[in-house]
């Protein structure tokens, strides 16, 4: 499908892997006339950009100056409105986390039409990756994706750890592993046994992926020994213990 002028598209660029991206999504990414992309996405993505369209880095990096979201919207619609067509490359899938919300209500807002294209996001794909299977007959029947960002900030970016710690099932982690003292911490605080698997997958699905197995009372410890940093996904229950084969891989 070739990318329409005038139109948006939200593209889910997956969890890493260049070739985790969808058709769709590679298709509207090879036809755009421009394409702003996220920081975490393949730059071997951007190899596909036709020759002539146009470029924008829009990728936010903690700690430096770097675009506003309200920059990023303004930015989108007006390329749209200079009859663009614009590939909105973001990691994983745009709604999870990816603040694509916020820009499909901008475009809309703004008359432009939008179209959003799913993406594997690494909820899923990175403990997938890691041999964790989210759900597992016997074992757990669902799973919570939760925000590890600001686990340390008094408002823990709004997230009830008490009441997450209390929902049953697994619980997967994204944005958190700079707070996984924070996290593993407010979780045995909330209910949770401090002997509950835990398994931290470093660059999921990425050359040079690596899985750290431990416990919510071990984990921090085994991860800065480790040296583990971000991206990095975070999985606890006891479905990260079912093929776990407890070393560090």
């Amino acid at each position: 499908m070739k990318a329409q002028a005038g139109t948006i598209y939200l593209v889910g660029a997956g969890p890493g892997d260049p070739k985790l991206i969808t058709v769709h999504g590679r298709e509207v990414l090879e036809s755009a006339d421009a394409v702003v992309h996220d920081r975490l996405i393949s730059r071997d993505l951007l190899k596909l950009v036709r020759a002539g369209a146009r470029i924008e880095d829009a990728g936010k990096t903690p700690g430096r100056a770097s675009r506003s979201q309200e920059d990023i919207n303004d930015l989108l619609i007006e390329l749209a409105r200079e009859g663009l067509s614009v590939c909105r490359l973001k990691g994983g899938d745009p709604f999870v986390f990816g603040r694509g919300g916020e820009e499909v209500l901008a475009a809309r807002a703004a008359g432009i039409p939008v179209v959003v294209v799913p993406g594997i996001s690494s909820a899923l794909a990175g403990p997938t990756a890691a041999n964790v299977p989210v759900t597992h007959r016997g074992v757990e029947s669902s799973f919570t994706v939760v925000t590890g960002h600001d686990a340390q900030s008094a408002a823990g970016a709004g997230v009830d750890w008490e009441r997450i710690a209390g929902t049953p099932g697994s619980i997967v982690v994204l944005m958190g592993v700079g707070n996984l003292g924070a996290i593993t911490g407010k979780l045995i605080d909330g209910g949770r046994s401090p002997d509950e698997p835990v398994r931290v997958v470093e660059r999921a699905t990425l050359p040079g992926q690596r899985v750290i197995s431990g416990t919510l009372a071990t984990i921090e410890e085994l991860a800065r020994e480790a040296g583990l940093k971000a991206p990095a996904v975070i999985v606890v229950g006891p479905v990260a213990g079912v093929l776990n084969d407890g070393e560090i891989t």
